[in-house]
């Protein structure tokens, strides 16, 4: 396919994919159960935290959590006491256990009462064109009250050379606004155009496959590689690419 062929290859497969059917089978599904934007944000980044393994344990596991916080996500983080937080001790999902859990907790705490929310901590740091160094420094803010180190794994950092898969497809639920009812776009202050495709193992091979991603591992460099090839196509919303090219791999084998 030549570039333009590609490009309506893949503007059809967002279109195919990008629709409230994909939310039943996606962790996108636990922002979902809320309206309040705190609780969006609080239930979406803990589920995005989660989403590596098998999908439908990702939700379940994901849903476990609401339970714990009695499905009141932003006034737990808020108003938590020391016995609320031994609820916790018995989560497990691989290897984010009860103890992470508690720290990440007590630091959306930090977030929200001293850095005015999750939105305002991710906005500061953007740059044009990219989010990477964004997400770099929020694992600095999140991380600066005492923590166990075991923890900090659960983050990643894009200038350590990671493709930050999950907090780059928590971004785009919140920054894109799809009139799709799939993304959520409750962040203003973020834009869409400075979105970077999650990559993960689907989307990287299908990537290599469309000859749209070169580089072998899915690191930092392989999302810096990628963005450059879907920004072409969409410079104002890259990262809806993501419908396409991860609905390719999972639903489609292809």
């Amino acid at each position: 396919m030549n570039p333009s062929e590609l490009k309506s290859f893949l503007d059809e497969k967002v279109i195919l994919y990008n629709n409230p059917n994909f939310i039943e089978s996606d962790p996108i599904q636990i922002p979902h159960l809320f309206s309040l934007k705190e609780d969006i944000e609080i239930a979406g980044f803990l589920s995005a935290t989660i989403a590596w393994g098998n999908r439908k344990m990702i939700i379940k596991n994901a849903h476990k959590m609401m339970d714990l916080m009695g499905n009141a996500p932003y006034d737990f983080v808020m108003s938590h006491t020391e016995d609320d937080l031994e609820r916790l001790e018995s989560f497990v999902h691989r290897t984010f256990n009860g103890q992470d859990f508690t720290s990440f907790i007590r630091s959306l705490q930090h977030i929200y009462k001293n850095q005015n929310g999750l939105e305002a901590v991710f906005a500061q740091h953007q740059q044009l064109g990219s989010m990477q160094k964004s997400i770099s420094e929020f694992k600095k803010t999140f991380f600066e009250i005492p923590h166990q180190n075991r923890t900090q794994k659960h983050i990643s950092d894009p200038m350590n050379g990671s493709a930050a898969k999950r907090i780059n497809m928590m971004l785009r639920w919140f920054c894109r606004e799809d009139n799709k009812g799939v993304d959520l776009g409750i962040w203003k202050s973020v834009s869409p155009a400075s979105l970077s495709c999650p990559l993960d193992v689907h989307s990287g091979n299908v990537a290599r496959k469309l000859g749209i991603l070169t580089r072998k591992q899915n690191d930092g460099k392989a999302v810096a590689e990628l963005d450059l090839k879907l920004r072409e196509f969409d410079p104002n919303d890259p990262a809806k690419y993501d419908f396409a090219l991860f609905g390719l791999g999972v639903f489609e084998g292809f």
